[in-house]
């Protein structure tokens, strides 16, 4: 089964490691290695900053791309950049995984247009508006003060922006005020990246029915995420969870609206689906849960596949 992830975090895990840490083996959940056992078509990589610890996002931002270019670059007979659907199949042609650059934290564009911009040119193709602190686009959903609060001005030039350019709006992080300003304002799919379903855990990060059925209306994906904390109340990220949460989504949204947004590298352990070479636990977690042939393969890479098509240019 060939799969699609919409985020991980490993891009701020190699810069963390410094040069000891590389992007084809290492101790992460995500490298070159496990991404080929996993059968990974495409895996999303994230440049996360948290404005809070950064004095320069924009400068941080630049930073993890440099490095992000160069792991490329060093395992180009195994990896390359994409920017849409076709780069994506041309790679998969020539037996390359793709890498998809994205970003997690809008205050890297340092409220200009210019730098989404610059960023678009660069090759990053999906930013994720908020993290957990608010910022010039609009509001984390991480904060009860925030939770009802929408898309700043500047956030709602910047979706319009994204949806000119063929760059997709994540909301996961976003408020809900945001979330709803999003869904009137876009005008092609947008995602929740790496969010889960509130009504089977009740944290902030997962999405509301009503919203989970509003983002299958606009053709947008959600990507479940491995996170134990979003997935229940177990010590641990269990897998019967994340079937759990896939039949409950299914149910409200359709399965057209359900991809994959592990968050490897982002999270907290234990897993027991611990790094991407294990994917097909999942899948048999799913063939045992009720769900058919067509519809695992629409949650692990048709579904993320169609949306890419559709959005990026």
């Amino acid at each position: 089964m060939k799969f699609i992830d919409l985020h991980c975090d490993t891009v701020w895990k190699l810069v963390e490691e410094g040069e000891q840490a590389n992007l084809y083996r290492n101790s992460f959940s995500v490298d070159i290695e496990k991404l080929r056992a996993g059968q990974v078509q495409a895996q999303f990589f994230a440049l996360f900053v948290n404005k809070e610890k950064t004095p320069d996002p924009l400068a941080r931002a630049n930073a993890m791309a440099e490095r992000f270019f160069r792991e490329i670059e060093k395992n180009e007979q195994h990896i390359a950049l994409a920017k849409n659907y076709g780069q994506l199949m041309e790679n998969q042609a020539g037996g390359k995984i793709s890498a998809f650059l994205t970003i997690e934290e809008g205050a890297v564009l340092n409220g200009s247009l210019a730098n989404l911009e610059n960023f678009y040119h660069l090759g990053v193709r999906l930013i994720t508006l908020t993290w957990n602190h608010p910022n010039e686009l609009g509001y984390p959903n991480c904060r009860p003060e925030g939770s009802g609060s929408g898309l700043t001005a500047f956030g709602r030039e910047v979706v319009a922006a994204m949806n000119d350019l063929g760059m997709l709006v994540d909301v996961s992080h976003m408020s809900d005020g945001g979330f709803w300003d999003v869904a009137r304002l876009a005008t092609k799919p947008f995602v929740a990246s790496h969010s889960n379903a509130r009504a089977v855990t009740g944290h902030p990060r997962n999405l509301t029915d009503d919203m989970i059925r509003v983002l299958a209306e606009k053709g947008g994906v959600m990507g479940l995420n491995f996170e134990r904390s979003f997935l229940g109340d177990a010590g641990v990220s269990r897998i019967a969870d994340m079937v759990r949460h896939l039949q409950h989504i299914r149910k409200v949204g359709g399965i057209e609206v359900i991809a994959i947004g592990s968050d490897f590298d982002g999270i907290e352990p234990e897993l027991e689906l611990a790094h991407a070479g294990e994917m097909h636990k999942l899948v048999q977690a799913l063939e045992g849960g009720g769900f058919r042939q067509d519809e695992i393969e629409k949650i692990c890479w048709r579904n993320a596949l169609r949306v890419i098509r559709d959005t990026l240019k």
